[in-house]
């Protein structure tokens, strides 16, 4: 009789605690921090994870690379330029998963780092049920000829890319360590990363009065493309200078194209 009334105080408890270790999910978008133990070192890094109301399967997932500025160990620089400051005023309607490593202080996109990032993509995809036939790569700046780099490592990996304001040599002198470097010994840097890429889906955004990565490499790139017969898109901005993510990252027509690509 004792174990009969005790019944429902026990049950009550067992609701209790299991609502209390079941958190719900978000009501709306959230960038959490997570570190990534890859050859050897530590990575900080950041997942950017969609609203409740999106997450009804496999998300689509898409890899955000930074530029110079946004170098370090601290796994937070990276989410404050280019699409960070995007997905924060757009947290309640961004659909996808955002994925985005830290490289750290006078490194490149670049050998382990390219490889680090994509670990970090096949980590959170895994965490947060990424869909691998419709994952995305985009950077801007250094984070642009990163999206080349991560390309190029790993083609069948991606439904398509948006590199922004990206080159494929080194823009300045004073930068020789900033060029796509698995092209880098070709004849031709510029044919041979068109070649290997060609079955991706590419569209990619310069400013025309870029003065820090001139958008002649993009232009090349584009019309390499377009006498293959790629699918190869180019948006050039006329008054646009360095800075062309913004004005990328905020356009819904960017955002539905990119989506509707996927892998077989």
């Amino acid at each position: 009789m004792r174990l009969f009334l005790l019944l429902p105080a026990l049950l009550l408890s067992l609701l209790v605690s299991a609502c209390q270790t079941r958190p719900s999910p978000p009501a709306t978008g959230t960038i959490v921090p997570r570190t990534l133990e890859f050859e050897g070192r530590s990575h900080r890094y950041a997942v950017f994870v969609p609203a409740a109301t999106h997450q009804q399967g496999p998300l689509p997932v898409v890899l955000s690379l930074h530029g110079s500025g946004e170098r370090g160990s601290d796994g937070h620089a990276q989410t404050t330029a280019g699409l960070g400051p995007y997905l924060r005023r757009n947290a309640d309607a961004f659909p996808a998963l955002v994925v985005m490593p830290q490289v750290a202080q006078g490194e490149e996109w670049t050998g382990a780092n390219s490889r680090m990032a994509l670990a970090a993509l096949d980590a959170a995809s895994a965490e947060f049920s990424g869909d691998p036939a419709r994952t995305y790569a985009t950077g801007m700046s250094m984070g642009g000829y990163g999206t080349w780099e991560v390309a190029l490592l790993a083609p069948h990996r991606f439904a398509a890319l948006v590199p922004v304001c990206a080159g494929v040599l080194a823009p300045r002198a004073v930068r020789p360590t900033l060029y796509v470097t698995p092209v880098a010994d070709a004849p031709n840097p510029h044919a041979a990363l068109v070649q290997r890429l060609r079955p991706l889906p590419v569209w990619m955004f310069h400013g025309a009065r870029d003065d820090l990565v001139l958008p002649h490499d993009t232009r090349r790139v584009y019309e390499l493309a377009r006498q293959a017969g790629a699918d190869f898109r180019y948006t050039e901005y006329p008054e646009g200078n360095h800075n062309a993510w913004d004005a990328t990252y905020a356009d819904p027509a960017m955002w539905e194209w990119l989506f509707a690509q996927r892998l077989p």
